[in-house]
């Protein structure tokens, strides 16, 4: 073909290789346009104009006589490609696969971030076209173009192509929540608590940017002798696996609790489940498990290394229970033994079951942990304000970040069990 590209003042390719992925839009062209134009012969008779921005800056222009320069060119500062669908397809490929756009599908690939014209000449308006639906941002006659056209064409195309990008991660980004939430109702428990007097509460946030579930894991059910069981876990970890080891344990805790088992023979199954199922022997899992009585005045206590549950009533402090006679966590010693300890509950009472993320924020200026302590107290004035389920899980797990002073690093989760504050279950 004959093409031509008269002398322009070229920009050296910058380092750093070729441009990332289209996982966000091309660079904002704060500091002006920059084409890169790929043609095989630049010494032809296709001239490219001087052109200026919208700002009044001048475009800047590399040209790469093949694909291997093309890519040594096409760098981060790369807003647009004006490529010849004349250019010879890449080795391998015959002249017969000429007509399927093969080296514009290969930048397409090579440059999914920016825009890219086709140039066509008049007698092939049909391949131009062609082309814009393989993927092009619009294709330009040769003989047709001029300064103005051609720095119109390419301002059009970035921005045609930076919107086109946004729109998808909109798109994806809508598809993405959307099967968080059918998948959040699978993941996350409903509990099984019909015919209880117990009213139940959770409260769930993961700490990874963007994840569904965390190593975090809750659970509660009703035994046939009118026993609730609750539980509340945390396996070490942020990651997918350990949130997945994290729904395998209470899946088991709930087949095993409603198997009759409780206590420390819950426990060590648990343990033995927590072996054969995690990705390292470094893993392990931390756990609270309550069986409360039919009549809601005791409840028998396990803890595995896990941080002791919070018990308010009406006319007393707000304390946490009895933590003295834990066992270590899941995991971690072979043969280990976890003793039940029976509490005394009372009439009326709130129980709130929580997973350490919620106590390891910092607050003031010395930046310390906020503590077992420190959840106590911000939670007494929660109830002391008359606040009650969801309103005053939300209320804490707000003040607790507000005094990390942004997002908790850690997964919360958060579990509350009340008596004569309310009637039914529910979650």
């Amino acid at each position: 073909m004959t093409a031509s590209v008269p002398r322009q003042r070229q920009v050296p390719a910058a380092e750093g290789g070729p441009a990332p992925s289209d996982s966000a839009p091309p660079p904002a062209p704060g500091g002006g346009l920059t084409l890169l134009l790929i043609d095989d012969d630049p010494a032809g008779s296709f001239g490219v104009p001087e052109m200026i921005d919208a700002e009044g800056r001048p475009v800047r222009v590399r040209t790469a006589r093949n694909l291997t320069e093309a890519e040594r060119l096409l760098t981060e500062d790369v807003h647009c490609i004006l490529l010849d669908l004349a250019l010879p397809v890449p080795a391998g490929r015959t002249a017969e696969t000429t007509g399927e756009l093969v080296t514009l599908k290969h930048v397409l690939r090579l440059a999914p971030r920016q825009a890219v014209l086709a140039l066509t000449s008049s007698g092939d308006a049909e391949r131009g076209a062609e082309a814009v639906r393989v993927g092009a941002q619009d294709y330009l006659v040769r003989e047709e173009l001029d300064e103005r056209l051609l720095s119109r064409a390419i301002r059009y195309a970035v921005e045609r192509k930076r919107a086109d990008i946004a729109q998808r991660q909109l798109t994806e980004s809508r598809l993405r929540a959307e099967e968080n939430a059918r998948l959040e109702r699978g993941l996350l428990p409903t509990p099984l608590l019909q015919g209880s007097p117990l009213r139940f509460t959770a409260h769930y946030r993961p700490g990874r940017s963007r994840a569904l579930l965390g190593g975090d894991f809750y659970d509660a059910v009703r035994t046939p002798d009118g026993t609730v069981h609750a539980m509340i876990g945390d396996v070490c970890g942020h990651g997918p696996d350990e949130a997945a080891l994290g729904v395998e344990l209470r899946i088991a805790w709930r087949a095993l609790t409603l198997a009759g088992l409780c206590g420390d023979r819950l426990l060590s199954t648990l343990q033995e489940v927590l072996e054969h199922e995690r990705a390292s022997e470094e893993i392990f899992a931390t756990l609270c498990t309550l069986d409360i009585a039919p009549d809601g005045r005791r409840a028998g206590l396990c803890l595995a290394g896990h941080p002791a549950p919070l018990l308010s009533r009406p006319g007393h402090r707000a304390q946490l229970l009895p933590y003295e006679d834990g066992g270590p966590a899941l995991g971690l010693l072979p043969g280990a033994r976890w003793p039940r300890r029976q509490v005394e509950l009372g009439a009326r009472w709130s129980l709130m079951l929580y997973t350490d993320g919620l106590i390891e924020g910092r607050v003031g200026e010395g930046r310390q942990r906020l503590g077992q302590d420190g959840m106590v107290e911000l939670v007494a004035r929660s109830f002391a304000a008359g606040l009650e389920g969801e309103e005053l899980l939300e209320s804490a797990v707000n003040e607790v970040r507000d005094l990390n002073g942004g997002d908790l690093t850690d997964d919360v989760a958060v579990v509350l069990l009340d008596r004569g504050s309310g009637g039914g279950a529910g979650h």
